[in-house]
């Protein structure tokens, strides 16, 4: 998608109230080192694609691992680097997204804070660009192996996108973000709203309604389910797109894996 000006047309406080009732607004917990919110980005982006305007999400970083001194994941029985790259390659397995799980061997990261940090330094200008840049931070590690724990890494994927946009966006604002105080106090807000929520798992989205429920989604799910969510809490609501043109999807998104590809045929 191409990036969007921060600044919207103006409207009347009616039409932002009755455009609000009428979407879904989903708050989505993630964190850039997590495997099964790559996973996920199949479905998570078809939904996007069918719906467009009609749902309005925001991501919240939940800080998957503060460090290997304190981490411990019983479900996976994981304590360490090494422990992590056979629950890559099983996921990789089992989903069919790609993973370059030999990373946490060769070049393991330390903490999937400084990801969360940089997601939230580009964020403090622009939501289009932050939610792009999580995209390019999970394409370098997924698919390329970087570790994206290592401030250079995180520069480096940040001046690829800045340089693309670089009337709207400012490499030397993110690093002077990442680097100081502004991007640790956006991400602390995050992570204690997940500590509030109690999530401990990631992919988690809560899906809002005017007048409904909230209905939580936790971990991988297929698309079935996540349309059978949003029409639980606005079941009048219809995607804007209903046939997915290939050639359309890709000019849309951009860069895809065969996963995603095989998703929407």
């Amino acid at each position: 998608m191409e990036l969007q000006q921060v600044a919207q047309p103006e409207r009347s406080i009616v039409q932002d109230e009755q455009k609000r009732a009428d979407r879904v607004e989903i708050t989505f917990y993630t964190d850039p080192l997590c495997c099964w919110s790559w996973a996920f980005e199949p479905m998570w982006r078809r939904l996007q694609y069918h719906f467009r305007d009609q749902i309005y999400f925001k991501y919240v970083m939940t800080g998957l691992l503060p460090s290997w001194k304190n981490y411990s994941d019983p479900l996976y029985s994981v304590s360490r680097p090494q422990q992590m790259g056979p629950v890559w390659l099983e996921v990789s397995e089992s989903t069919g997204m790609p993973t370059q799980s030999k990373i946490w061997v060769e070049d393991p990261p330390s903490s999937s804070y400084p990801a969360c940090i940089a997601f939230k330094s580009m964020q403090l200008q622009s939501e289009a660009a932050a939610i792009k840049y999580l995209r390019m931070m999970r394409e370098a590690l997924m698919l390329h192996g970087k570790n994206i724990a290592k401030q250079a890494v995180l520069i480096e994927i940040a001046e690829r996108l800045t340089s693309k946009y670089s009337t709207l966006l400012s490499l030397q604002r993110f690093v002077s973000d990442l680097t100081d105080s502004a991007g640790l106090e956006a991400f602390r807000l995050d992570w204690q709203e997940t500590q509030n929520r109690n999530i401990t798992r990631t992919p988690t989205l809560i899906m809002r309604a005017h007048g409904k429920q909230a209905n939580m989604i936790t971990g991988y799910r297929p698309y079935a389910a996540l349309l059978a969510a949003i029409k639980q809490i606005s079941p009048l609501i219809e995607p804007i797109v209903k046939a997915i043109d290939l050639d359309d999807y890709k000019r849309f998104w951009g860069n895809l894996t065969d996963r995603e590809i095989r998703e929407i045929i």
